[in-house]
């Protein structure tokens, strides 16, 4: 993610604070998690006044929300980076359940390398879910899609698929939790690799329901 270069305080184009103030807030959550996501905090590192970052966030709570959504588009290119990397070409089962994998790869590594920036794409409770933007987010549409081609391929059956990315993501979301803040976080890059491989591997088995999956789950 973009995060990794600091804001500081090299100022900003004229009518862009707000992007400006937005980056910072990610970059102060990628070293400290949401918990240093203040309007204080932002403001310092563009060098401007709270008085002026206030004029276009309205409380800590809004700030945090552009840095999530920042933070969102940072996890998402983690993903698509991991799935550019399944080739175009092979069967389509084998190929579709390599796409699976990878977001949920791409998803943990982002965890790992980021893990500030991680905790604070999942602070919750900050607004009504009805308000624009505040829809499914990106990963959970990714991995919809990545579902949504194992039942194209025969793998998944098609009366299984509504709802099922809750499965797969609590079970890549709670391996990510316990690597970067549970009892796995002490494993080494061996060990750690062979969690994930587990995970992936029994996630894929799991979903392995249609008439193409029974024959190779």
């Amino acid at each position: 993610m973009s995060t990794s270069s600091r804001t500081g305080k090299r100022g900003y184009h004229h009518g862009d604070l707000r992007n400006a103030l937005a980056r910072a807030a990610a970059q102060l959550a990628a070293t400290g998690g949401p918990d240093a996501v203040t309007i204080r905090g932002a403001a310092r590192e563009v060098g401007v006044t709270p008085t002026a970052a206030y004029r276009h966030f309205e409380n800590q709570a809004d700030l945090l929300e552009a840095a999530r959504a920042l933070a969102m588009d940072g996890m998402v290119a983690a993903m698509a980076g991991f799935l550019d990397q399944v080739p175009p070409v092979g069967d389509p089962v084998e190929r579709a359940l390599a796409r699976l994998g990878s977001t949920g790869r791409g998803y943990i590594r982002f965890a790992l390398e980021e893990p500030g920036v991680f905790r604070t794409c999942f602070t919750g409770g900050l607004r009504d879910a009805d308000q624009p933007g505040m829809g499914e987010p990106a990963p959970y549409l990714l991995l919809g899609e990545m579902l949504d081609e194992l039942v194209a391929v025969g793998y998944l059956a098609a009366e299984d698929r509504p709802g099922a990315e809750a499965g797969p993501w609590a079970a890549v979301h709670g391996l990510a939790m316990l690597l970067i803040d549970g009892p796995l976080a002490g494993l080494g890059e061996t060990e750690r690799e062979h969690a994930i491989d587990r995970t992936i591997d029994l996630v894929s088995r799991g979903l392995a329901t249609g008439p193409r999956g029974r024959r190779t789950g």
